[in-house]
């Protein structure tokens, strides 16, 4: 079942009279612990008891263990002065569930039960680690992720998590203001905000019994009536891409509900209800909501600054966009690697490009032309030696060799038919991944476009550059093809590198919140979606 809002609020009313108690510094305590507490700050040395108690409790944790002995060993979370920060951090873990982190994982009631238990400094030492302990498990995970992506996929999820040095966290959170120092452990971008204020209305719309009958038809058109076309109509309402009209036709404003419709989830935009519109129409908010929660998480994962203007691609979409304080300032389709040859995810910074670009072919790609190469074909193929000396292939015994071994590099010179087009775009990274153009125009014209070898071939290169170009140079088209026209490489180094990032998202919003879906392509949400699930995350059946 899904954990909905009526539950949290059940939960924070259970625990209110607790939560009071707790800021009062008093709760389940003996009278003359409560007397102590409250007359004198605690010293670390006033008590032995709980300093001896807090120091076990921390042992295994060598960050926690310098924590406490270089502050002395004092509290942070039992004494009576430490009453904001105890309500912070159980309002913080009493909704764990709207951010999609397991509940269980930080054993809320627990934690609560053993404030309400201390009749000992020995107990309330243990509390103190116990309560410390929980901190850091719920700041690492709301920060920068609950699962690491390399164990869903070691060779394509290459994302560094941005973990948080838990020393310097308890240092900076034992001097800061605790409500606000939490609400921050959680991802700032705009897209975080605007994916977990979706969740909490999908949540709600679920609650409510979801988005109403699916729609009966296999397809419908423009000018249709009857029972279908009310379901699609009350479904494109209840998902937010109609007004609420009372319209038993398929007119023009379903069309272009069903236009609006189409476009968030990656389909042509055409206003008429096929079959693949149909199905999608009618995926179960469930489903969504699944997405939804892989999306928060990776999204804790790149909690990272990615630059006020910088390249982001999505390979879920098959679009690559330049991003511009929040704004898509440009954006062209893509092709991205086959699901034989996926391409990986990670970021990096864009350095340069080189126009007229050579390609030199990965031993990888090799193979695919070694018949060719040993038997006089694929003439438009180079051997390149180390001094970069192009080698006869008269002088080569191929037999005595492999792809994997041969002593000289494959290599394409530039010119119209070359592999990368007339441009590629830079961020040299161990993955051998990069943007470039491609003279095979006809992918882009596919709705789904996963062929590449791995790297991201773009469909309008030359505005790209131009994008790009456009920071550092008056006249960027001019500057471009006159370089272009010169047929010889030519690297041209970006002024200010910007960063790119590698993004898989099924679920994403657009700057007004409007929720974006496509195909797990890569099936990868999937498997983040089980290990969520695996990790204690309830979203639903």
């Amino acid at each position: 079942m899904v954990k909905l809002d009526h539950r949290a609020s059940a939960l924070r009313s259970r625990l209110r009279a607790t939560v009071t108690a707790l800021a009062l510094g008093m709760a389940g305590m003996t009278p003359a612990l409560i007397a102590g507490v409250v007359a004198l700050p605690v010293q670390a040395q006033q008590f032995p008891a709980f300093r001896q108690a807090l120091a076990e409790g921390v042992a295994e944790n060598q960050a926690l263990s310098t924590f406490y002995r270089e502050n002395g060993y004092r509290p942070i979370w039992t004494s009576a002065e430490d009453a904001t920060r105890r309500t912070a951090l159980v309002s913080a873990l009493s909704r764990v569930g709207e951010h999609g982190l397991p509940e269980a994982r930080y054993d809320l009631d627990g934690l609560l039960a053993a404030f309400s238990a201390v009749e000992t400094e020995r107990d309330r030492g243990l509390l103190e680690a116990r309560a410390s302990m929980v901190f850091l498990q719920y700041a690492n995970d709301i920060h920068s992720g609950l699962i690491d992506p390399r164990s869903i996929d070691r060779e394509m999820m290459v994302r560094e998590l941005p973990r948080l040095d838990p020393s310097e966290l308890m240092r900076d959170f034992a001097g800061a203001e605790p409500i606000a120092f939490i609400r921050n452990l959680a991802p700032s971008s705009p897209e975080y905000a605007r994916l977990y204020r979706a969740r909490q209305e999908l949540v709600q719309t679920i609650a409510q019994g979801g988005w109403g009958p699916q729609v009966q038809a296999g397809s419908l058109a423009p000018g249709d009536r009857g029972q279908a076309v009310i379901q699609l109509r009350n479904r494109l309402i209840a998902q937010g891409f109609m007004p609420r009209i009372a319209t038993g036709s398929y007119d023009s404003v379903m069309q272009q509900a069903v236009r609006a419709f189409q476009e968030s989830v990656g389909l042509e935009a055409d206003g008429v209800a096929g079959n693949a519109t149909i199905r999608a129409i009618n995926t179960d908010p469930q489903e969504r909501l699944r997405a939804i929660t892989v999306a928060q998480e990776r999204e804790r994962w790149l909690n990272i600054p990615r630059g006020d203007r910088h390249v982001w691609v999505n390979l879920t979409d098959f679009v690559v966009r330049v991003v511009d304080f929040d704004q898509v300032t440009f954006e062209t389709r893509s092709v991205i690697g086959s699901r034989q040859n996926q391409t990986p995810e990670f970021s990096d910074m864009m350095e340069y490009m080189d126009i007229n670009p050579t390609w030199t072919l990965p031993r990888s790609i090799i193979g695919e032309y070694w018949g060719a190469l040993s038997s006089g074909g694929a003439r438009h193929l180079n051997l390149i030696d180390n001094a970069g000396r192009v080698v006869p292939r008269e002088y080569v015994d191929f037999a005595a060799y492999s792809p994997q071994t041969l002593p000289y590099d494959v290599q394409q010179p530039p010119g119209p038919g070359n592999a990368l087009g007339e441009v590629k775009f830079m961020f040299p990274n161990q993955y051998a991944i990069y943007l470039h153009d491609t003279p095979s125009r006809s992918l882009f014209s596919h709705e789904t476009r996963a062929y590449s070898h791995g790297c991201v071939r773009l469909a309008d290169p030359r505005e790209f550059a131009y994008a790009l170009l456009a920071v550092q140079e008056d006249d960027p088209v001019s500057y471009y093809h006159m370089i272009q026209r010169t047929g010889r490489l030519t690297r041209v180094p970006l002024v200010t590198p910007i960063p790119v990032h590698l993004v898989y998202r099924t679920a994403y919003t657009s700057v007004t919140g409007q929720m974006n879906y496509r195909n797990d392509v890569y099936g990868r949400d999937a498997r983040i979606y089980d290990a969520l699930v695996a990790a204690g995350v309830e979203v639903g059946a």
